[in-house]
């Protein structure tokens, strides 16, 4: 028994591993997406969720995969949904009221400590001395990484862009928490799908409202299916495959894997030079994320 159980606990942590790294990918691909054809920021979240959900509702239908019939499945849907929507629209909104690295660096460091919280006051783990210094390590790493703010901010823009990113960091938390626990009926791939064609819908005024202005080329609709295929409908999947094994705070850890994963592809690809603090951060992260992993494989 208890080798089955370790098994299926590291391969959680395969899958969550697999979807930080190509979560990575995304600020990437949507950057050049946005140069390649005009879309607004908020407009190339709304299209990723649309395209990453309809690929993958497309393979349901083509594999004859049976809908969802337990009410449970659509609620836990419904919320993936909204709560993918949420964390889209205040991301981009903190984007445009702050600045990148500030939405960036309050939202993805908020949200191992927004998951942990959860996690504590739900009773389902308590946060012990081992997990609070390895969520310090990761903040401390993520922060050398982006760097400190250096854009020129006005206050009051400055504390609208922080508290966006935090309620994108809670909806993230909130999603990782409730998808810890497996729905019968209800697999990953439909999760992801189902739940993320919501999203767009939900997202698509917003979209709208900002611009959704799209020049036609055959490198825009290349980056846009490569954007809504790798780090939205194949790494949202391994994501929520993964979390039942591993648990929601290992996977908000792991989840930092994004930053990590960007910053070297913004080095290899836009040649974007890491400074020595950088690198130091990078070596914080990686040191936070062996941790969390040995800690993980240890309690499964």
């Amino acid at each position: 028994m208890s080798i089955s159980v370790s098994t299926t606990g590291r391969s959680g942590l395969v899958y969550l591993v697999g979807a930080g790294m190509l979560w990575g990918t995304g600020g990437l691909l949507g950057t050049l997406l946005g140069r390649a054809t005009g879309l607004s920021p908020i407009a190339v979240a709304a299209c990723r969720l649309a395209v990453g959900g309809l690929l993958l509702v497309a393979l349901l239908a083509a594999s004859r995969r049976p809908w969802p019939r337990n009410p449970l499945a659509w609620r836990r849907i419904g919320a993936v949904a909204a709560l993918a929507a949420t964390f889209q629209a205040c991301y981009f909104g903190a984007v445009s009221a702050s600045s990148v690295s500030v939405a960036t660096l309050v939202t993805i460091g908020a949200s191992p400590v927004a998951v942990a919280v959860l996690e504590q006051f739900t009773g389902r783990r308590a946060v012990d001395r081992m997990r609070a210094a390895t969520i310090g390590l990761a903040l401390s790493g993520l922060a050398l990484l982006v760097g400190v703010p250096t854009d020129e901010v006005a206050a009051t823009g400055l504390l609208v862009g922080a508290a966006l990113a935090v309620g994108a960091a809670c909806a993230f938390a909130a999603v990782t928490v409730i998808s810890a626990r497996p729905v019968p009926g209800l697999d990953s791939m439909t999760t992801t799908g189902l739940g993320f064609t919501g999203g767009a819908v939900l997202l698509a005024p917003l979209a709208v409202l900002t611009g959704v202005t799209f020049e036609p080329s055959l490198g825009g609709f290349a980056l846009l299916a490569a954007l809504g295929l790798i780090p939205t409908a194949i790494a949202y999947t391994l994501y929520f495959r993964g979390l039942p094994d591993a648990g929601p705070g290992t996977a908000a850890i792991l989840a930092l894997l994004e930053p990590l994963t960007g910053a070297l592809l913004a080095a290899i690809v836009l040649g974007e030079r890491l400074t020595p603090l950088g690198l130091l951060g990078v070596g914080l992260l990686i040191t936070a994320l062996l941790l969390t992993g040995r800690r993980s494989a240890r309690t499964s």
